[in-house]
């Protein structure tokens, strides 16, 4: 009775072909699919990388206006966006009117318009866009720098910022003088024209 209770409890013996690992020949195919499937993807996902950046640096630059503007409006005094040139990017920075006449760029060197932002590397925030200050399909000579400003009723001068990302995408950033509006469009590359994002 007790050599029939041992016989049930012991473990039977496993049988030939059912084991339950992988053979390296199935450890290695799979390896290498995983390997095609990632470097087929990674240039999509790359390219979106870039284009998210560039879109993020238009929208940044729209917001950065967008701030200035309700500040003007805020102080009753001029606030003017500085961009200039520095290292093969642009500083962003803002400025408020400190005599009445205007953010003007000798008033900021003599101390007069005071700083009311931190100026900002572009190149930090979003690495690989690059920002004109004009058009570069309509011209061959680039400003080093801007004051784009907006007056205490909400005016600005008007003027369009020009972004291109490493994928090719291109943004503008344009400021509508009489309304102090800040719009983003993107270029159709297939018909050349500027959409409005929303």
């Amino acid at each position: 009775m007790s050599g029939r209770g041992d016989a049930l409890r012991r473990p039977r013996p496993a049988r030939a072909g059912s084991s339950r690992g992988y053979t390296l020949i199935e450890l290695v195919f799979a390896a290498g699919l995983v390997a095609v499937l990632a470097a087929a993807a990674l240039p999509q996902i790359s390219a979106g990388i870039e284009h998210s950046r560039t879109v993020g640096a238009a929208r940044y630059l729209a917001s950065r206006l967008a701030l200035a503007r309700a500040q003007a409006v805020a102080r009753s005094a001029n606030v003017a966006v500085l961009l200039t040139a520095a290292d093969g990017t642009f500083m962003v920075g803002t400025y408020a009117d400190g005599n009445g006449d205007g953010v003007r760029t000798r008033d900021i060197t003599a101390g007069i318009d005071s700083l009311i932002d931190v100026p900002i590397r572009l190149s930090n925030l979003f690495p690989r866009v690059a920002l004109f200050l004009n058009d570069p399909a309509a011209t061959s000579t680039f400003d080093t720098s801007a004051l784009m400003s907006f007056s205490p009723l909400g005016t600005a001068s008007s003027r369009t910022l020009y972004l291109r990302g490493a994928d090719g995408s291109q943004y503008a950033v344009r400021v509508l003088g009489a309304t102090g509006r800040t719009r983003v469009l993107r270029l159709v590359a297939s018909n050349g024209a500027w959409v409005e994002v929303l």
